[in-house]
């Protein structure tokens, strides 16, 4: 019996959102830069996951670094519910029984590999995910499960399992009896154990069954069970606990991870699958007095600390549930199991709806996935960016395509100017884990590594596949200590500067220069090699060997481009080597200040300094959050801590140096990203739109920052110049235009970002107008356009703007509620050239040059591009002198209307409401011929044959497709269709040049009165 503990208060969080990297920065230029996300829109893993009762279509899952997700159709379409409040990874998402407004969501994954993250405690929203407000538990770490009374939502609890690499008091169940206000510890066995499974009897909410869970992490060690992992039950709402863990029938010996449930169908039945010797799937029938075991197989319980959940069925005592590699599903009260096929492997949580056992919702290493069939067919997870990535790099293609290894899933390498969609990215060389090297000389060819060692090399051109491994002797299920070299799970994979050496690094490092056909040793053990460090992996039950927990070996290296003789390499144990010989003699420069056994995570050599380098380092896995980034001018001898202003909580994994302005440096950290104006002397949030994400590599490239994240994709800064250009002089300019960098004309979606910083806002008119190399105007924007003259509108404000130009000169004239279909409106792209940006404010008048570059893939010729653009600016002019045409038969024909509305009646105005009814025939005539009329919805061409204007506006189109001068035939049909508009045009002319004249004449002679009065019309 364990009585409840001391009351804790929670400490509240005052402010609404997330303590993140969201420090207030004065730097102007951070408004007009964004991230884009570009996916891939693949799941990476979740361990939370529920339904809404009541409402079928609505569910939610927790990503394991990417916050909280929702869909209210389905699983058809997913999207980030957390956002602006809070992020990182998320362990439970509950949504109260008796309010479905009413969601709980508890911080840090379960599911505890060697990547995982912790947590930022309980979070709450009371208008169904809209909105959240921090309550508490914020030092609990990992939250597996929140439980809600069924009707009382303000009842909740709270299982936390606590700091995952070393002692704390905030874990235990927890209870609130007032929504999250306040917290009460009920069960607590000891600050290294924590609780990791709860469940409410469904039939009696006084009943409360808890696991806990003894559960370590170090960097060369995962413990799973031992002292103070226990079953307990509680039969007064968590008043007071009884241990059950030695009732009868239960394993004798020590016990792990424990996954428990009760069945809603009979209160007395429950559940357990127990990780022990003798452990397995029990069942108790008197309410957790007595147990039987049922099945003992290995493929419910491999992997224990990874899985070990268990789940009854909502209407069939029967019925049970277990998670694993595989989905199983027992029909017979647990005996015996069958599997169900998912969309993905590596299964975490399971919702069952309460009301229709077909509802299902799972969350696996890709997501979360929904069933309406119990299982049979799933909803996919090709449409979550909640990928984890270790490592980012980019290669030579043109545009650079971005590589990583997603764990759970396979290496992609993908278009960085994607959304994410499928068709931009593949997978290529390597595993889950690993890092990535493109061939400089030739990105077809990818060299790739994951645990084990292993490293293979592909070409995608030819499809062909080698294995290259440095020492192809496979480690798994032995510890470090047992092979001849230790290759951690993410070693080091990068090419030397010369483009032709490979290397690639274990506890030594290697070199290959005949891709990867024979591998040269270049260093002696660059680790500390503490043999204490170097045993198996798991237990005291079960081992678990992968590599992820190999220590003692290197974890980062760099070459340094000035000197290829120079190398770095950073150890997983805290050290730092250098060679200045290029491999023949290594010195230990180790800050001395740098605490031991620190994580060396990256290593960055200065772009510029020849002795220079960065470091950032990591200790969260021996429970120290504290950010870690040092430099050196003088390789190594002397180093100087660089963290001032990063938030002491928010731990450093990977620091770059912008290779275009000295001292521009960005960090990535665990909590999200900062940047540097100053070479690291102060720091401030970088984090502007992008989501709170641990951010685990970083990569720039062509004046690009590539971030990857672990739990939200890849996101890329396209264009960082601003930042290159920006300093406080140029912010005391009452203008300053920032030089935009050289762009590609790449298909249509090509831009040009045109930035400028205005120390105060205009007060007058504002323009400003793309000039072409031959001195025409291609587009202008305006603080009051004149639309008619296809100008766009300008909007201005003290500080930065920006103005986004399509490279497109201005569009065609439309009229209102005109339909086409396959036709274009579009003005012609621009070629490639040099063209001035002029900012007009007042009398003063600022110009900037840019350049646009023509795509080096592509055949066309810059003679070819200009046919293009000077055809289509003929069709563009043509267009718009058709859909004026139009405009004007409208607006004659309305005015017409008008007046013979007027004159309906009156004989003494017959013939000249006949000469108007003639006119309108004409021109209805005229129209008809010009545009489809009866075109009322998009799909109507398919009913009424399209006319003039829109086979033109088709042609428009065709000619704007691709990089190409105007095929013969385009011509020719524009020739013909030019000849048939004017035809229509002359009779528009000469109704203008005679009709009209004639028809004013004979009002003007009628004396057609202004005004008319009705004598019919007595006011009522």
């Amino acid at each position: 019996m364990r009585n409840c503990l001391t009351a804790l208060l929670c400490v509240i969080c005052i402010c609404s959102h997330e303590a993140t990297a969201q420090q207030t920065n004065d730097n102007p230029v951070f408004n007009a830069l964004r991230y884009r996300s570009i996916g891939p829109l693949r799941g990476g893993r979740s361990a939370a996951v529920t339904g809404v009762r009541g409402k079928p279509t609505t569910f939610f899952f927790g990503a394991t670094g990417g916050g909280v997700w929702k869909t209210e159709d389905g699983g058809s379409n997913w999207r980030n519910a957390s956002d602006g409040f809070f992020g990182g990874s998320i362990g439970a998402v509950t949504v109260a029984p008796s309010n479905p407004n009413i969601i709980y969501v508890g911080g840090g994954e379960v599911t505890v590999r060697g990547n995982v993250s912790h947590g930022s405690g309980m979070w709450k929203s009371d208008d169904g995910g809209k909105s959240w407000k921090s309550i508490g538990l914020t030092d609990s770490h990992h939250i597996p499960r929140v439980r809600v009374h069924p009707k009382n939502p303000d009842i909740v609890y709270v299982a936390a399992m606590g700091h995952l690499y070393g002692p704390n008091q905030q874990r235990g169940v927890f209870r609130s009896k007032d929504g999250g206000k306040t917290w009460q510890k009920i069960l607590f066995v000891n600050d290294e154990v924590g609780a990791v499974d709860l469940q409410i009897d469904p039939g009696n909410a006084k009943i409360l069954y808890a696991s806990m869970w003894r559960i370590k992490r170090t960097p060369y060690s995962l413990e799973s069970g031992g002292q103070g992992s226990g079953l307990y039950k509680s039969t007064d709402g968590g008043d007071t606990w009884k241990e059950i863990t030695r009732n009868r029938g239960l394993p004798k010996g020590m016990v792990g991870i424990i996954g428990v449930d009760v069945s809603p169908v009979d209160s007395n039945r429950v559940f357990a699958i127990i990780e022990a010797a003798d452990g397995g799937v029990f069942r108790s029938d008197n309410g957790g007095e007595t147990w039987t075991k049922i099945n003992d197989e290995r493929k419910l319980r491999q992997r224990a600390w990874y899985y070990t959940r268990i789940y009854a069925g909502p209407k069939n005592k029967d019925e049970v549930y277990v998670l694993n590699v595989r989905f199983w599903r027992s029909i017979d009260g647990g005996k015996t199991y069958s599997s169900i096929r998912t969309p993905h492997g590596d299964h975490h949580d399971l919702w069952i709806d309460p009301d229709n056992p077909d509802r299902l919702a799972i969350a696996d290493d890709g997501g979360g996935q929904v069933s309406y069939n119990r299982g049979r067919t799933w909803s996919t997870y090709m449409n979550q960016p909640t990928a984890q990535f270790y490592r980012v790099t980019t290669d030579n293609h043109f545009p650079y395509r971005i590589y990583g290894a997603q764990q759970d899933n396979s290496t992609v390498r993908i278009d960085h100017r994607s959304s994410g969609r499928e068709r931009d990215w593949e997978p290529t060389a390597g595993g889950e884990s690993g890092h990535i090297a493109p061939d400089p000389t030739n990105p077809d060819i990818v060299y790739g590594g994951t645990y084990g060692g292993y490293l293979t090399r592909i070409n995608h051109k030819t499809g062909e596949r080698r294995n290259i491994h440095i020492w192809p002797d496979n480690p798994m299920g032995h510890g470090a200590g047992d092979g001849k070299f230790r290759f951690q799970w993410n070693f080091p994979i990068f090419f030397g500067h010369d483009k032709k050496t490979l290397f690639a690094a274990g506890n030594v490092l290697f070199k290959t220069v005949d891709g990867g056909g024979s591998w040269t040793q270049i260093s002696h053990d660059l680790t500390r090699n503490d043999k204490s460090k170097l045993g198996p992996s798991g237990g005291p039950i079960t081992k678990d060997n992968t590599s992820v927990e190999y220590y003692c070996t290197i974890f980062a290296a760099a070459q340094s481009h000035h000197d290829h003789n120079v190398i770095w390499c950073g150890s997983d144990d805290g050290l730092i080597h250098v060679t200045t010989d290029g491999g023949k003699n290594w010195k230990n420069v180790t800050p001395p200040e740098l605490p031991e056994w620190s994580q060396i995570n990256s290593l960055e050599i200065h772009p510029s300094k020849k002795g220079s380098v960065y470091i950032a380092a990591t200790r969260y896995k021996l429970d120290d959050f504290k950010p870690y980034l040092y430099k050196t001018n003088d390789f190594g001898k002397t180093w100087e801590k660089i963290t001032a202003g990063i938030d002491a909580k928010h731990f450093t994994r990977v620091v770059r140096a912008d290779p275009d302005r000295d001292g521009l440096l960005y960090a990535g950290t665990e909590n999200g990203m900062y940047v540097s104006m100053d070479d690291g002397k102060s720091w401030t949030s970088f984090q502007l739109n992008l989501p709170i994400v641990p951010i685990t590599d970083l990569a720039l490239k062509n004046q690009d920052l590539i971030v990857a994240t672990q739990g939200r994709s890849f996101w890329v800064m396209d264009d960082l110049t601003p930042l290159h250009q920006f300093n406080k002089k140029t912010a005391q300019q009452p203008v300053f235009f920032f030089k935009p960098r050289p762009v590609y004309r790449m298909g249509r979606r090509s831009r040009v970002a045109l930035r400028f910083h205005l120390k105060e806002k205009p007060t007058g008119v504002a323009t400003l107008r793309i000039v072409d190399p031959q001195g025409n105007v291609a587009q202008t924007y305006s603080t009051k356009p004149k639309r008619s003259a296809g100008q766009s509108p300008l909007s201005l404000k003290a500080g930065m703007n920006s103005v986004v130009w399509s490279m497109r000169y201005a569009s065609a004239k439309t009229f209102p509620g005109m339909i086409l279909w396959g036709g274009g409106t579009q003005g012609p792209r621009a070629v490639p050239g040099k063209y001035t940006a002029v900012l007009t404010i007042g009398k003063q008048e600022i110009k900037q040059e840019f350049e646009i570059k023509i795509d080096p893939r592509i055949q066309a010729t810059p003679e070819d591009l200009m046919e293009q653009f000077k055809f289509h600016t003929q069709l563009r002019d043509e267009l718009s002198k058709v859909n004026t045409t139009i405009g004007q038969i409208r607006d004659v024909r309305t005015q017409i209307g008008a007046l013979t509305k007027r004159l309906k009646g009156r004989k003494q105005f017959a013939a000249l409401v006949k000469q108007a009814n003639d006119i309108s025939k004409k021109l209805t005539a005229i129209e008809e011929r010009l545009y489809q009329t009866k075109n009322q919805s998009p799909q109507d061409p398919l009913n009424f044959p399209i006319r003039l204007n829109n086979r033109l506006s088709a042609l428009v189109s065709v000619v704007d497709t691709g990089d190409n001068a105007p095929t013969r035939q385009s011509r020719q049909v524009f020739e013909m269709l030019r000849g048939e508009i004017g035809v229509q045009q002359k009779k528009f002319d000469a109704l203008l040049a005679q009709d009209l004249p004639n028809f004013n004449k004979a009002v003007k002679n009628a004396n057609v009165p202004a005004i008319f009065i009705d004598p019919s019309n007595d006011g009522e």
